[in-house]
Formats: structure tokens, sequence, C-alpha cells
């Protein structure tokens, strides 16, 4: 399952996801990088709260506060 997980993120590396985090808070960013602990690296992130937006640039999340990660579809 991990190895699964692992050649999904490389797959999308470089590509926009969509995440939902503990605090109630949506993300969305350019995944540049992870590791095992799913601690995720994102640029050109925006940061979604009650209906607000808001540019974060680059960022790095903690992957303990990562509920879902949506990865774009596949052509």
């Amino acid at each position: 399952m991990a190895d699964e997980i692992t050649t999904l993120m490389i797959k999308n590396k470089n590509k926009k996801l969509l995440l939902r985090l503990r605090n109630t808070k949506t993300v969305t960013g350019i995944l540049k990088d992870f590791d095992i602990h799913m601690n995720l690296s994102l640029d050109d992130a925006e940061e979604e709260f009650e209906g607000k937006t808001e540019k974060v640039g680059k960022i790095l999340l903690r992957g303990d506060n990562i509920l879902l990660i949506s990865l774009p579809k596949e052509d």
C-alpha cells in the first residue's frame, strides 16, 4: 500500500492538488515534494476558509494535519 501511495505522489509532482485539513481549511497548490510522513511542500498555495480565499505562496504542510488529498484527473 505504501508503495502505491508513493507512486501516486511521484506521478503527481508539479501538479495542482486539493487538500482538506483537520482545522476544516482547504488548501490548493502545486506539489513540489513529500516524504514518508506525507509532509508536503506546495508552491502557489491558496487557503480557503469560511468562503474566503487567501494566497499563501510556498508552504510546508505537516502530514498529520491532512485529512484528504484530491489528485488531478488522469488524462
